[in-house]
């Protein structure tokens, strides 16, 4: 799968990984390969992204998250390394 991670000023992240959980709205949430399509919007708080032999925390300030077709996109207010 493709993950970007993006703000307004800058790309955050951008490459393949395993999975991704992402402090959704209603609850966090994990996306695997071959995912329904869902749009939904994201609360401050942990994006954990899994590849290969390696996971990554990423701090977001609020956005939304697309997964169509094994790319995830998650637009974020604001974001920093943890």
């Amino acid at each position: 799968m493709k993950l970007e991670i993006l703000t307004p000023d800058k790309k955050v992240f951008e490459g393949e990984v395993r999975s991704v959980t992402v402090p959704g709205t209603m609850g966090s949430f994990e996306v695997l390969k071959d995912h329904a399509p869902i749009v939904s919007t994201l609360e401050d708080g942990k994006v954990i992204i899994r590849t290969g032999s390696t996971d990554e925390t990423i701090l977001i300030k609020g956005g939304v998250i697309e997964v169509l077709d094994n790319n995830i996109m998650v637009l974020a207010e604001g974001a920093q390394n943890s």
